[in-house]
């Protein structure tokens, strides 16, 4: 059997630590100018710790660096490159070109791997990034399974599929959040923490939240995404690239989650998971998400005709 990766987000230093303790393989965290919906953005000297840490359990350091670029962030990436070489990270997740435009140029030879969100949906675009620089790529939430199965056929390099974790289905560069708040002479606050949320006119019940940050703004799905009760079915089609998101579910309930899944891997590999303990370590997972946000498997489980 191939051997499953679980990525997990980290939200301090502390929570890193628990992570490693449970099992996970990579750390997954960024800094506030060249990464995207992060729990938290940490500063160079935090994430030099964390790689220390990282490295000292023997697991694998991912940096975000999926940010849209502009001219400007280009011009001056060279010191966040710098840092990377320095922490000796183990993949940076980008999707602009021009990063891995720069990561050849100028010599670095950083292990990339291609996320530009809800645009990866095919194997001919991750295998054409593949021929281009990236080692592994992140797929788009959007993907039914029949779908994801008949990529798994075509795909040349590991697709990364989340298997817990909020979905963004939006990102605008705008600051629509503050354009809304102008235009209706509203002064509050536009950050993750807030809590905002859009609803549809005609579904009352419809849950879309959203935050506004330095780069622009952000919609995630109505319901978080949980995958445990189809994790055979993704190693059965070669998807053995796990990540678990904990943007929307802080402090010690995202480890609990993250330890249930390092569960359910250990159990798969060694030939123990059976549909029952799927079911009773997803009634598990549910205890411990977030009250007031909801969970289901996304697109996983659509017709891929009804998707447009």
């Amino acid at each position: 059997m191939e051997k499953i990766v679980i990525t997990a987000t980290a939200e301090s230093i502390e929570q890193v630590k628990e992570l490693l303790a449970s099992g996970v393989d990579r750390i997954y965290v960024g800094e506030k100018d060249y990464a995207l919906r992060l729990p938290h953005a940490f500063s160079y000297d935090d994430l030099r710790e964390i790689a220390s840490l990282v490295h000292g359990a023997g697991k694998e350091l991912t940096v975000a660096a999926n940010a849209l670029m502009h001219q400007e962030m280009m011009d001056n990436i060279k010191p966040f490159l710098e840092l990377m070489k320095e922490i000796q990270v183990d993949y940076l997740v980008v999707g602009d070109a021009g990063v891995f435009y720069v990561n050849k140029r100028d010599g670095y030879h950083f292990k990339l791997i291609y996320d530009t969100s809800v645009f990866v949906t095919s194997s001919r675009q991750v295998n054409f990034w593949g021929q281009h620089g990236a080692l592994e790529a992140v797929l788009a939430r959007e993907i039914p399974s029949e779908e994801l199965f008949e990529m798994s056929k075509n795909l040349e390099i590991p697709a990364e599929v989340l298997v817990y974790g909020a979905s963004v289905i939006h990102h605008s560069k705008r600051p629509l959040i503050q354009n809304y708040y102008n235009f209706t002479h509203i002064d509050d606050e536009k950050t993750r923490e807030r809590g905002l949320f859009l609803s549809e006119p005609n579904d009352p019940k419809s849950h879309y939240s959203i935050y506004e940050d330095k780069h622009g703004t952000h919609i995630f799905i109505n319901n978080d995404i949980d995958l445990m009760s189809k994790l055979p079915e993704l190693i059965n089609h070669h998807y053995n690239h796990w990540k678990l998101d904990g943007i929307y579910c802080p402090g010690h309930n995202f480890v609990e989650i993250v330890q249930l899944f390092v569960k359910a891997k250990d159990m798969i590999e060694a030939g123990t998971f059976t549909q029952d303990q799927a079911f009773l370590f997803d009634e598990q997972v549910r205890k411990f998400h977030p009250a007031g946000r909801g969970l289901d498997t996304g697109f996983y489980e659509l017709d891929p005709q009804t998707v447009k």
